[in-house]
Parts: structure tokens; C-alpha cells; sequence
């Protein structure tokens, strides 16, 4: 499994940036995603920059992670609940290409 890690763009230095993220700042590889500015959130796997996101998709993916980090260390429920706020205290909702299936044997 790959988990990409997103970080900002603290300062641009052409073909690459340093970046910082979940508290570790290094120089990324942006060949993949060209350069980007100063502020710039991009997903970032094995030193080198995949993608560009969003402030908004990098605060959803940290979550995701800290409540990964949360699991694996046996945090309480209520402190991942609170990472999933749209999720929390609800019934799990099937996607609606998946409604028609339930109960076939196909």
C-alpha cells in the first residue's frame, strides 16, 4: 500500500521545494508536478511530489491519518470520531451503485 503524505511548500527552488508536513520539513522532487509556489499543498510519496491538492484534500488526508495513527496506537473511539465529524453517529450508507446489489448472489 502507498500512502502519499501532504506537505507545503515552504520555499520554491525551481525542480524542486522544500516542503513541510506532519512535522518534518525536506526537499521534494516536483518533476512529476512541475514547480509550484510557496504555499502550495502537494501529495508526496517516496520524496517526490505526485500531485497538487488542495489546503481543503491535505486537512481530509492528514485526518485520515492521525486517526490511522490513533488505531494502530489503540486511541479511543471518540477521539477518531472527532477527525470524521460527517461520519461519526451514523449508519454506514451503502454508495448508490451498490443499493441494487444487496441481497442478489451475483
Amino acid at each position: 500500500m502507498c500512502i502519499g503524505i501532504p506537505m507545503q511548500v515552504i520555499e520554491a527552488r525551481g525542480a524542486s521545494a522544500l516542503c513541510e508536513g506532519r512535522g518534518e520539513r525536506t526537499d521534494i522532487d516536483l518533476a512529476l508536478v512541475g514547480e509550484q509556489p510557496k504555499g502550495s499543498w502537494v501529495l508526496v510519496f517516496l520524496g517526490a511530489a505526485r500531485e497538487i491538492i488542495s489546503a481543503h484534500r491535505a486537512r481530509q488526508i492528514t485526518d485520515a491519518l492521525d486517526a490511522m495513527e490513533l488505531a494502530l496506537n489503540g486511541g479511543d473511539g471518540a477521539a477518531i470520531d472527532a477527525l470524521f465529524p460527517d461520519l461519526a453517529n451514523r449508519e454506514p450508507q451503502l454508495p448508490d451503485f451498490l443499493k441494487d446489489k444487496v441481497g442478489t448472489t451475483e
